[in-house]
């Protein structure tokens, strides 16, 4: 897909089932190194466009690094939010490395079925099964209703939450640092 846009869409849905269990930001993040090989090539006109980082072997090297580099860009803009979050929003290595893989994984897996130049499973395998099995507009589509999809069950459970909570001291024992704030 053309950059990170229409791979945020399925990133917004998982963000907004997994809510505290996903990093958004490391997942954006591992989007846009799993993007930067392709734009080199575009730049110089050298190389495979989605070439070795388009790879499943490749994801899994860019999902380490991605979730090391996020976890602590991550942490460095979330202190730059309002005061009052700064303390509770955190990336545990745990949602750092899943979000990551996701990231990555999902990545390969999406560009796969509609860019012919992909092979997925090399240096094992040159084949693209996945090529083809969606057309590529329904693949644009999807994300994007993914996305939509995922705000709307992200800010209606926030909202839900927010009325729940309405009259609760937020600084009892019980909802200090939650774990449902995360990024």
């Amino acid at each position: 897909m053309p950059f990170t846009p229409y791979h945020m869409g399925p990133g917004i849905l998982v963000k907004s089932l997994l809510r505290g269990s996903f990093s958004l930001m490391v997942f954006g993040w591992t989007q846009v190194i799993m993007d930067t090989q392709p734009l080199v090539v575009m730049l110089t006109n050298r190389g495979t466009l989605h070439g070795f980082t388009h790879t499943y072997a490749a994801a899994v090297a860019i999902a380490l690094f991605a979730a090391v580099s996020g976890k602590y860009l991550a942490q460095v803009a979330l202190r730059l939010g309002p005061r009052p979050t700064r303390r509770a929003l955190t990336v545990p290595w745990s949602v750092a490395f899943a979000s990551a893989f996701i990231g990555s994984l999902s990545h390969v897996a999406l560009d796969s079925l509609i860019y012919t130049d992909i092979r997925p499973f090399a240096p094992v395998s040159q084949a693209n099964p996945s090529l083809g099995l969606i057309p590529s507009s329904a693949v644009y589509d999807l994300s994007m209703v993914a996305g939509l999809l995922g705000a709307v069950i992200f800010f209606a459970v926030t909202f839900l939450r927010s009325r729940h909570n309405q009259g609760v001291n937020p600084t009892t024992p019980c909802e200090v640092d939650s774990g449902r704030d995360r990024a």
